[in-house]
């Protein structure tokens, strides 16, 4: 399979009063056709400006986004439009995405008479009804009718992965879509996500701060952790989460809670240096991570800002003590 989105060194700069901060630095990342891929990270690591730069609700500061080989930046008007159907958003909040004087039916049809899917109000109920079966909301007719307010905050998001799927798209860019539901409602959202995924060959960029959820819908996918506007860390799911290399993956993973008490209990929480987070106006030097980082080593870690590099077991990580003890590995 090809690539279908491809970030090349993307940075996105904001200007703050008189200060430039960077809510992505230096982002590099390549997602292939139907590929499951998660970005994990903290509030305010950059993943949601990352996901909104690739659907194209934000300009690059610097850097390159290709869709299907093709840099965005630069395409005709023609193969913009392929690319702006191509590539959509399943934004956090369903309730504020949704217009609430609108019907579910106008909701999803406005849609597909706009780009001419269909052509008439039967043809175009009867795929608004195909649309809300393949989005688990049956039957379809107790739904045409109602407004967003009469619905559950699980079927206001279904409302919209059914929207999104109007325009057949190949790419979707899932926002911490499932966050603002009951917790008893995710996994089903997500096992209705991997269904699409598998019956329209799906890409998906699953953005979410809990790296529990990201472990359970890319393990057979892949995760990327940021932090401060960088990947530190990528690697196929099961990998990432038997072996995590990167000192601040390796955190967040230990404060995961087992499925038995007990088991949490037992597990050995890793103790940062600081639980004080950076502020984007005031980054560290060096490695952003390094004044919390448990596996500290000096002057390169405070000086020096480590790149992401990749291994042939298909992961990447940017941390200096990780890189040295790689080296030295393979020098034996």
């Amino acid at each position: 399979m090809g690539d279908i989105i491809r970030l090349d060194h993307v940075t996105r700069t904001f200007q703050i009063k008189r200060q430039t901060i960077k809510a992505v630095d230096d982002v590099s990342l390549t997602i292939r056709e139907g590929e499951i891929v998660c970005l994990v990270g903290e509030s305010g690591c950059g993943k949601t400006t990352t996901g909104k730069m690739i659907v194209g609700a934000l300009p690059t500061s610097s850097g390159t986004i290709c869709y299907a080989g093709q840099e965005i930046a630069k395409l005709a008007q023609a193969d913009f439009k392929k690319y702006r159907l191509g590539v959509q958003m399943i934004h956090q909040d369903p309730y504020a995405s949704l217009n609430p004087a609108h019907t579910v039916y106008d909701i999803i049809a406005a849609p597909l008479a706009h780009h001419g899917f269909v052509k008439g109000e039967t043809a175009a109920r009867r795929r608004v009804r195909e649309l809300l079966e393949l989005v688990d909301l049956t039957p379809p007719d107790d739904f045409l009718d109602k407004f967003p307010h009469q619905l559950s905050g699980g079927q206001r998001q279904r409302v919209s992965v059914a929207r999104v799927l109007t325009v057949n798209p190949s790419f979707i860019v899932a926002d911490e879509a499932v966050s603002m539901v009951d917790v008893s409602i995710r996994i089903s959202l997500l096992k209705t996500l991997t269904k699409l995924k598998e019956q329209m060959g799906l890409a998906v960029l699953f953005i979410t701060h809990d790296l529990a959820l990201a472990k359970y819908f890319a393990w057979e996918g892949r995760i990327g952790v940021m932090y401060l506007g960088r990947i530190v860390e990528l690697a196929p799911a099961r990998q990432l989460v038997e072996d995590p290399q990167h000192p601040y993956t390796q955190v967040l993973l230990s404060a995961i809670p087992e499925a038995d008490p007990d088991a949490t209990r037992r597990k050995k929480r890793i103790e940062l240096r600081s639980m004080d987070v950076p502020s984007l106006l005031r980054l560290p030097t060096g490695c952003s991570f390094h004044p919390r980082c448990p596996r500290f080593e000096g002057e390169q870690c405070e000086q020096v800002v480590p790149q992401l590099v990749e291994f042939n077991d298909g992961s990447a990580v940017a941390c200096h003590p990780v890189l040295r003890k790689r080296v030295a590995d393979k020098a034996r």
